[in-house]
């Protein structure tokens, strides 16, 4: 009996997955938003005018533990404050933070709230399951992940 329940909550974990968005653990430590942003890549372009900067080719950001690569990342500055505000990274955006993985299109990283929003084919891996959605935004003060947009899962035994 037991084992037909928990077949039929899997079967229908998809399906009520996407109804409704489907919310998970990302990271294995809360995320100090605080910290200072380190930022490598091939090329920088700064615009004094707008308060931006964009690093392209081989973008690598470093927060703490919480490791972020892209083609290119546009770097809005705080006004009337010193630091940055949010980045915008676009192509082959991988997150990483502990041991989860998730990867998409573009991802915006709001520095002041200590989010991520990740659009396009997002995926996630952790340990033997993964998650993909359209959409997720990552709360790294609580390490959880909310996922939007037919969500799918694969969870595996080993």
């Amino acid at each position: 009996m037991l084992r037909t329940l928990l077949i039929l909550v899997i079967s229908l974990f998809p399906a009520m997955a996407s109804a409704q968005g489907f919310q998970v653990g990302f990271g294995n430590m809360q995320q100090d938003s605080a910290l200072p942003v380190e930022v490598t890549a091939d090329s920088l372009s700064v615009n004094q005018n707008d308060g931006s900067a964009i690093f392209s080719g081989n973008v690598k950001i470093v927060q703490g533990e919480m490791h972020m690569t892209a083609n290119k990342v546009n770097v809005h500055y705080s006004t009337g404050t010193v630091g940055i505000a949010r980045l915008i990274a676009e192509g082959d955006v991988l997150l990483v933070q502990g041991t989860d993985i998730a990867e998409a299109e573009k991802a915006e990283y709001s520095i002041e709230d200590g989010s991520v929003h990740m659009t396009g084919n997002v995926m996630i891996l952790q340990e033997n399951t993964s998650i993909s959605a359209d959409e997720m935004t990552v709360d790294l003060k609580s390490n959880t992940a909310e996922m939007h947009g037919r969500v799918k899962t694969i969870l595996r035994n080993q």
